[in-house]
């Protein structure tokens, strides 16, 4: 069975400690709704941002397969249900969780999550700046016997470790090309400090950061 987006992993797997499917429904629910729906609009029973949100916050919890996923679903106490739009009596399945998972764009859903997780961080210090730190990790467990282990490059919240986005780094690329796609899902990044190891010192990422983030590139 295919893994989740490691993207999506890696983004959640850090989520603010006080997170929880209740206290974060309602804005969760409005970002995803920026998602589009990959499905033929006949035969849906359950929306979309109903299905992700609730994929969301299992992940959040800890469960982080497919098969994880449902099982936290199917167990959900039905007010919890009622709180992420899902009816008591008729939950989205294991099955529809995945397949609606690996239709969507893993990029886009990530850099979704990502702004969702910048809105749950407490503001930085008066006086002080956000600083991002941009850094490559390969996700442990995630080799197997005929694949390599895959590759994540992440931009996390300093001051919390909080991963506000992410993208997958497979064979046929490398961090230093995704370094500005990767940065491109913060969107604003003028009081933003970033900064990356020796690695991406280079002309076109401080090009890029000069373009983007006045405070300037910290290696």
């Amino acid at each position: 069975m295919p893994a989740l987006p490691s993207s999506l992993i890696s983004s959640l797997s850090t989520a603010p400690p006080g997170a929880s499917a209740v206290a974060s429904a309602a804005g969760l629910l409005a970002a995803l709704s920026s998602l589009p729906d990959p499905r033929a609009r006949r035969g849906v029973r359950h929306a979309l941002v109903t299905v992700v949100a609730a994929a969301v916050c299992a992940v959040v919890a800890g469960y982080r397969s497919y098969a994880a996923i449902g099982e936290w679903v199917a167990d959900l106490p039905a007010d919890t249900a009622a709180v992420l739009g899902i009816h008591a009596d008729r939950r989205p399945s294991e099955a529809m969780i995945r397949r609606l998972l690996q239709a969507l764009d893993p990029d886009r859903l990530a850099a979704v999550i990502g702004a969702w997780l910048a809105t749950q961080l407490p503001a930085p210090p008066a006086g002080t700046r956000r600083v991002i730190a941009v850094d490559g990790k390969t996700l442990r467990g995630s080799r197997t016997g005929d694949t390599v282990a895959r590759h994540v490059l992440a931009a996390a919240d300093q001051t919390t470790g909080v991963v506000l986005a992410s993208t997958d780094v497979d064979g046929k690329t490398n961090e230093i090309a995704r370094f500005a796609p990767l940065l491109d899902q913060l969107g604003d990044l003028g009081e933003v400090v970033v900064t990356a190891d020796a690695l991406h010192c280079q002309r076109d990422h401080v090009a890029y950061l000069a373009s983007v983030a006045p405070t300037g590139f910290s290696p």
